[in-house]
């Protein structure tokens, strides 16, 4: 099985491609995903979706938008609100996982294969073949 971390963008106005992607492909939703991690002080977030595996081919893929979302202590935000919607819309809960920054990586491709390996460990994906 390839599973693959699709970064759609960083999470402004990219997270409505997210969205659409998640009712389009309903079907297929296996989780939504909320990253959450602090750079330099600033807590921020990350909003994901898990697909189902192709049928053929096997190609299991994590659509992603990085970091977009600034946490706010005192309020959740309008984005963190569409993404609760969303999976009221789906029958879904968010899954949160705090993570490390992926500033803290040299390439986005380390940074996707520590939240591969984060969402194995987590059995929220399956383990290699």
């Amino acid at each position: 099985m390839i599973q693959r971390m699709i970064e759609i963008g960083e999470g402004y106005s990219d997270l409505y491609e997210l969205f659409e992607i998640a009712t389009s492909q309903k079907d297929r939703v296996k989780h939504l995903l909320k990253f959450t991690s602090e750079n330099n002080g600033t807590k921020c977030c990350s909003f994901a979706v898990i697909l189902n595996p192709t049928s053929i081919g096997e190609f299991q893929p994590i659509y992603y938008c990085r970091e977009g979302i600034t946490l706010k202590e005192e309020k959740i935000t309008k984005r963190e609100e569409l993404c609760e919607e969303l999976a009221t819309t789906l029958n879904k809960e968010i899954i949160t996982l705090q993570i490390r920054h992926s500033s803290s990586f040299h390439e986005n491709d380390l940074f996707h294969q520590y939240i591969i390996g984060i969402l194995r460990l987590n059995h929220l994906i399956p383990p290699m073949k």
